[in-house]
């Protein structure tokens, strides 16, 4: 049985502790004896272990999650685990003995009492999310290195679960996925790497922007009390979850992932009227890779570079224009 590690996993793994390498080599060869030492994760298609951090020098409990297919194995993320979760992780195995790589699953109770509606589609959404951040993320580290560094880790399934919690709507399997990949961008020259040089919103910054936009609508309906129905204004649903802000410092405005549709939207800290993209979360970031993979047939944005930063062409700072460099592939 193959067991298949990214490159660019491998290096962002890395950054958790020098000897997560080993820790994944290893793993690799159990998973290669044992394929289905795993168990099932909150993501369809997803099997997860945990890692027993004292196993290793430098390398902190991890939490691991990989697909299993007839004849191989891709481990698809990595993400340190704080003491309290492994251990939550360890007690739930059961009796593993010491030196064992013990499987584990984070909201596994929640993902038995709440069965999704086609765990199919859902297993293909975590495969094309997975792919498609793959595609940008690999183009950053290849092509745009402080746009890459300004990548924040992926989030631990406990702080999604929590944001979760905080804003009362179960987040959609897409962008479970993509927090698990990477939870924020604090932007390279002044922008962040995504069309229009918009950022993927930390989940602080999520759950701020929600917070803000429910108190709006709350506020709005307060006058809206004595209007008829169609005439009543709609400023924020509870389905909407910001994911996209217009920068990594500006907050007023980006696209929100409405989890009732599925498809993203446009928000703005100053009410103005919702605006539908069309998109998908997955068609989204399909556009962007395929944007940076072959900007000559690029139609809604341009990828430039401004030294190690990517820089999209449609919102350059005119200070830095004479400093701005298409990308030509």
């Amino acid at each position: 049985m193959d067991v298949e590690i990214s490159p660019f996993l491998r290096d962002t793994a890395t950054q958790f502790g020098t000897g997560v390498a080993y820790a994944l080599k290893v793993l690799a060869g159990q998973l290669a004896d044992d394929p289905d030492m795993g168990r099932p994760s909150e993501l369809p298609g997803i099997l997860t272990v945990t890692v027993d951090g004292d196993l290793f020098e430098d390398c902190p409990a991890l939490a691991i999650g990989y697909i299993r297919e007839p004849d191989r194995i891709e481990i698809r993320y990595v993400n340190p685990i704080s003491f309290a979760e492994s251990a939550e992780s360890a007690e739930s195995a059961g009796s593993a003995e010491s030196g064992e790589l013990v499987a584990g699953a984070q909201g596994r109770e929640q993902q038995e009492e709440e069965q999704r509606d086609d765990p199919a589609t859902d297993a293909v959404t975590v495969r094309e999310v997975a792919d498609a951040w793959q595609r940008i993320t690999g183009w950053l580290q290849r092509n745009a290195p402080d746009s890459y560094a300004a990548l924040r880790g992926g989030a631990g399934p406990t702080a999604i679960a929590a944001l979760e919690g905080d804003l009362g709507v179960r987040i959609p399997v897409e962008l479970h996925v993509l927090w698990l990949l990477a939870a924020g961008d604090d932007g390279a020259s002044g922008g962040g790497c995504l069309p229009g040089n918009w950022a993927l919103m930390t989940l602080d910054a999520v759950a701020a922007a929600y917070r803000l936009k429910m108190d709006s609508q709350a506020h709005q309906d307060t006058f809206d009390t004595d209007r008829p129905a169609d005439e009543r204004i709609t400023v924020w649903k509870a389905t909407w979850i910001p994911v996209v802000a217009l920068g990594p410092a500006d907050a007023t405005s980006g696209l929100y992932l409405d989890a009732a549709t599925g498809y993203l939207g446009r928000w703005s800290r100053y009410n103005e009227a919702p605006g539908e993209e069309l998109d998908t979360l997955v068609t989204y970031l399909e556009e962007a890779a395929d944007m940076l993979e072959a900007p000559a047939l690029a139609t809604r944005d341009k990828p430039g570079l401004i030294g190690g930063a990517l820089v999209w062409g449609s919102s350059i700072d005119p200070a830095q224009e004479d400093r701005w460099q298409p990308w030509d592939g």
